[in-house]
């Protein structure tokens, strides 16, 4: 069926999220010869306002792939048949860590709090003292299927602790919540560009301490692709070892102006505020939020849906409102909804989402005080001297 030309779509998913016009306007521009001086002069400027938004020194190595491209590349480097690692999952992606680990024939030692449960470093202390050897840890900033935000640092100051590397994913995360990578001691950071950095699917990042790239490089072989050496040496050459998104390094040259233009910490501060009001609109609503979020959690926020309603079809009835939105996945279809605010998003996107999400509700029986939700998230807006253009 073809889209009602005149309902506005919005998206309101935690990837792929919205482009702004100007990054949308850079990838219209003609394609360029990755190996010509016109792109090696973007790829160039690229790799050297990566490393501020992971608040980093180190290389941020690129390659053409999703986030699940960025999380493989790590353990392919960081894993060997038999490698002991340490694994955290509280979540579907938390969960793909679990599998790469299997996948790569590391020997696994999982930590699972459950679904919407927080990492608590005091557990990876526990492990880290009971297992012997284990060389590797991975962990997730920001668990997009619950909305939980985790405490790297907290983390990170144990791994450290007790020797072992910690590998973070932060697909999500990156540039939607707090993460000092150099400050905190993590070791490796894997991203993807779909999310906070504003611009489409395809490019996939990771920033490698030099710690890390040489306990990889003492550990050849299992990888190709995404070699991380191969491609560190290559691009300390402002060269790529294969054929780079070259649309994608364009857009995203403009996407780093942008979250430069604004200010890291402003930026932090906006997803903050956009989450703030989104709780505070679901409370007004009589909705409780899944899991144990906190203030951290600015990158999605998950909403337990009414138990008087079939919540399997909430996702369809905000489509025909031209919202879209994710519900949950897995065991939590059809229980929750999640209403992201990463990226390139203010405060009437919210409240559009809230507002859609009352007129959802109604529409498939559950008794709504409309404008209740839409009220609340506007106080906060208010409060906080949001400008009407917002």
């Amino acid at each position: 069926m073809t889209p009602n030309p005149y309902v506005k779509q919005y998206l309101m998913t935690a990837g792929p999220t919205p482009v702004p016009p100007a990054v949308s306007q850079a990838m219209a521009a003609p394609m360029l010869y990755h190996r010509a001086p016109a792109f090696v002069e973007v790829y160039e400027r690229v790799l050297g306002k990566l490393p501020a938004v992971f608040q980093t020194s180190n290389d941020v190595l690129t390659f053409a792939a999703s986030g699940s491209g960025a999380m493989d590349s790590a353990a392919a480097n960081l894993i060997r048949p038999g490698t002991k690692v340490l694994v955290a999952a509280a979540g579907k992606f938390g969960e793909r860590w679990l599998e790469l680990a299997n996948a790569y024939g590391a020997a696994v030692t999982a930590y699972e709090p459950g679904w919407g449960e927080r990492l608590d470093p005091a557990e990876f202390d526990r492990l880290l003292s009971e297992v012997d050897g284990i060389e590797v840890v991975f962990a997730t900033l920001s668990e997009t299927s619950t909305g939980i935000v985790n405490d790297i640092q907290a983390i990170a100051e144990v791994v450290n602790r007790h020797g072992a590397l910690l590998a973070v994913d932060a697909v999500s995360g990156l540039g939607a919540a707090e993460l000092k990578q150099d400050e905190w001691g993590v070791d490796v950071v894997v991203a993807g560009s779909q999310k906070a950095l504003m611009i489409p699917p395809g490019l996939a990042f990771a920033s490698v301490s030099q710690k890390a790239l040489d306990f990889v490089e003492g550990r050849p072989g299992g990888r190709y692709y995404f070699d991380w050496v191969k491609t560190a040496k290559s691009q300390r050459k402002n060269n790529s070892p294969f054929t780079p998104a070259v649309s994608l390094f364009q857009a995203l040259d403009v996407a780093l102006d942008l979250i430069a233009e604004e200010g890291l910490d402003n930026v932090f501060a906006r997803h903050a505020l956009l989450a703030r009001a989104t709780r505070a609109g679901a409370a007004a609503l009589g909705l409780e939020l899944f899991g144990d979020p906190d203030e951290r959690s600015t990158v999605v926020t998950a909403i337990e849906l009414p138990g008087d309603i079939d919540g399997g079809k909430v996702p369809g009835a905000l489509r025909k409102l031209g919202i879209t939105a994710n519900g949950g996945q897995d065991h939590l279809k059809g229980k929750i909804l999640r209403i992201a605010h990463c990226g390139y998003f203010g405060a009437f996107d919210i409240l559009t989402s809230l507002s859609g999400l009352e007129m959802a509700l109604a529409q498939l029986g559950h008794e709504v005080d409309f404008g209740a939700g839409v009220g609340a998230a506007q106080r906060v807006f208010v409060e906080a001297g949001v400008p009407a253009a917002a």
